[in-house]
């Protein structure tokens, strides 16, 4: 709006620092699920940290940072798998190059079947997000899920039916895909 002016924190040498001590070890532990390279996942966080600071006059430093860091690692990640489908080929230790067989068009679907549940899971009501979030990602039960919210058993299992119906509809598209994927990891976990 005209005539409102806008107060911002300037991102300074000592707050990035800060920021890159807190966060370097989780980020380049998330961008190695997507690159699997311990180098490219420190070279990918390294960058976006070289981006913050070279856009650093841009960024409101006063608001929380944690989120921005890991979404720009992630499309990090993705423009790197990106640029090495392109190539279609990898070079070794010693420069011969090899094709990746595949490997990293069958990553960059998982990552897109990854966006899309997480898209899908976004796109349900506050509640039933919750809940699902609780139950699925924190592994607690029904019981302990409705103590904590506060809201009946039958509420927390009334929402769960729904919610897992949504998002079987929703990915219905995927689900022998997803179902490929558990199969594996249940495989390689024992």
């Amino acid at each position: 709006m005209p005539g409102i002016e806008k107060h911002t924190t300037p991102l300074d040498r000592r707050k990035l620092e800060a920021l890159f001590h807190a966060h370097f070890p989780g980020l380049v532990a998330f961008a190695r699920k997507y690159v699997f390279d311990e180098d490219t996942a420190r070279e990918v966080v390294h960058g976006v940290f070289v981006n913050l600071w070279e856009r650093r006059a841009e960024i409101d430093a006063s608001k929380p940072m944690k989120s921005y860091l890991f979404t720009s690692v992630h499309h990090r990640c993705l423009n790197e798998i990106r640029n090495r489908r392109k190539t279609d080929t990898q070079t070794d230790v010693e420069g011969n190059y090899f094709d990746d067989g595949g490997e990293f068009e069958d990553h960059l679907e998982t990552i897109e079947l990854e966006e899309r549940i997480a898209k899908a899971i976004a796109a349900l009501a506050p509640q039933s997000r919750r809940v699902f979030k609780l139950n699925r990602f924190e592994g607690l039960t029904y019981r302990e899920i409705s103590t904590k919210l506060n809201i009946s058993q039958k509420t927390v299992e009334t929402l769960m039916s729904r919610t897992l119906k949504t998002l079987r509809e929703k990915l219905k598209d995927y689900l022998i895909t997803i179902a490929w994927f558990l199969i594996i990891y249940l495989v390689t976990i024992k």
